[in-house]
């Protein structure tokens, strides 16, 4: 027992969320417990990681203690469990800033849906996470604040949902929300070691920014474990969590390794993870084709002008001068501007991009490959999955990116992580997890992306792929599990 009467806090703190819940709905635990345990570990981890734009602590400790007392709280699906949140949707009370300093300061009188469902699962949201400037970067940092990955906390934890990432990947909170337009809950994923679903188009509430980046944008959730993310996909898609089906036969699944961009490719931990993952998958019984998606430069062009206009879009939503902004944003939004006034952000674009997606799922007369195979209604191989990697590299350096010019941000963005954004124009679900370690110890990870409404086979898949390669959940210094308590950085 700790000083204040309840479970030491190594007791409580690194427990799954699956866990955790069940313990607080049979009365083994009090939502105040875990909520109390889990802000004594922030308090200890926050100041090496800056995770955390607000912390919550009298807030989220009155919102636990509603969880105890709650008549329904047996069925709660995540009673008692601490969530973060990314600091771009509404959380009643506080600020959304979307990471702009110059951001009105307006507390939002409501939940926005994806907390609202969080809060009416039980779930309590013990803080606001941080983000880069209008959420538009693959490293998390601003004024006077550079987010660090827990791996390795001369490394950033990526973004945009870096934040989020931060706090689970340290064992502040066993869930956090994000959200995800470009890759921005598969990057921070892939660089603290942790396991994410990027829903596609329409299976959980949007609303992010001004108009969800034209339609790539889509929330979801970090976890450290396969079970924690089917219950977090589910509570916010609005579903009831329950087991995750078999498919009830194997499945056959593309992988590729070639860049959708020229001339950079992935490094040797990288495509190793690939190859570790191609192993596992064969020895499942599944049938594993070299197959590469059709990923035009059209595709490519389209995504980039909605990444623009995004940055345009949102901050004219929160009323932000274009002289407020950071240089690089500023430059970002001007960019947008013009590629808006142009017409070059196509509805149609996306359209075809996902239809020729689904066309390559659904197979074609000339796939080749060894196995048993499925046809589809032309008589075309079909496939369930695509393998690919995730970055190029080890995590971007922790540093004040935002400091440096638009184009160097822009650059290191696209070289480190060219396998992302092509799912968001064709808004179809795709699930990072990690697949092994760097030889400096960083993580490294795979993606999986499937057709349309493949949410739970992604999910299925990812939790064999646990079974037959299991992750360490945690950063060893930051380890709430580990006998000793974690030491200084």
């Amino acid at each position: 027992m700790d000083a204040s009467g309840g479970l030491a806090t190594r007791q409580i703190v690194g427990l799954p969320a699956t866990e955790l819940a069940a313990r607080v709905r049979a009365g083994e635990l009090t939502a105040v417990d875990v909520v109390r345990a889990h802000l004594a570990h922030l308090e200890e981890v926050e100041p090496r990681v800056g995770a955390f734009r607000v912390v919550r602590s009298e807030a989220a400790l009155a919102e636990a203690a509603a969880v105890d007392t709650a008549p329904g709280r047996s069925s709660l699906p995540l009673a008692g469990v601490p969530v973060a949140v990314k600091d771009n949707v509404a959380v009643t009370g506080e600020l959304a800033t979307d990471g702009c300093s110059a951001a009105p300061a307006r507390p939002a009188t409501q939940d926005h849906a994806v907390v609202a469902r969080l809060r009416a699962a039980g779930a309590v949201v013990v803080g606001v996470t941080r983000v880069p400037e209008l959420c538009l970067y693959a490293s998390t940092d601003g004024p006077g604040t550079v987010t660090r990955n827990p791996w390795d906390t001369a490394r950033s934890p990526a973004g945009s949902s870096g934040g989020s990432a931060a706090a689970v990947a340290s064992g502040a909170v066993p869930l956090a929300h994000g959200n995800d337009g470009m890759g921005s809950l598969r990057l921070p994923a892939a660089a603290c070691g942790l396991v994410t679903l990027k829903p596609g188009r329409g299976a959980v509430p949007g609303g992010i920014g001004a108009d969800d980046w034209s339609g790539m944008a889509v929330n979801g959730a970090l976890a450290t474990t396969v079970a924690d993310l089917a219950l977090a996909h589910a509570v916010l898609a609005g579903e009831e969590p329950g087991p995750l089906e078999a498919p009830g036969r194997p499945l056959r699944i593309a992988v590729s390794t070639r860049s959708p961009l020229p001339g950079v490719r992935a490094d040797g931990p990288a495509r190793g993870a690939v190859d570790t993952v191609v192993a596992a998958l064969t020895a499942a019984g599944h049938t594993v084709v070299r197959r590469d998606p059709p990923i035009t430069p059209g595709a490519a062009a389209g995504a980039l002008a909605r990444w623009m206009a995004g940055a345009a879009d949102d901050a004219a939503q929160l009323g932000i001068p274009p002289a407020h902004l950071q240089p690089r944003s500023r430059t970002h939004a001007r960019v947008g501007r013009a590629v808006r006034a142009a017409g070059l952000v196509r509805p149609a674009t996306a359209e075809r991009f996902r239809e020729r997606m689904a066309a390559f799922f659904a197979g074609s007369a000339s796939s080749q490959g060894p196995g048993p195979s499925r046809r589809g209604t032309g008589g075309e191989e079909v496939l369930d999955l695509l393998l690919t990697p995730v970055t190029t590299g080890p995590p971007l350096p922790a540093r004040p990116w935002h400091e440096r010019s638009f184009l160097a941000n822009v650059t290191a963005n696209a070289r480190w992580a060219p396998w992302t954004a092509a799912w968001n124009l064709a808004g179809l679900p795709a699930l990072v997890l990690p697949a092994g370690t760097r030889p400096a110890g960083h993580p490294v990870a795979v993606q999986l992306v499937g057709p349309p409404g493949a949410e739970r086979r992604l999910l299925w898949t990812a939790g064999e792929l646990e079974r037959r390669l299991p992750w360490r959940r945690y950063a060893p210094v930051f380890d709430p599990t580990a006998p000793q308590a974690p030491a200084p950085v």
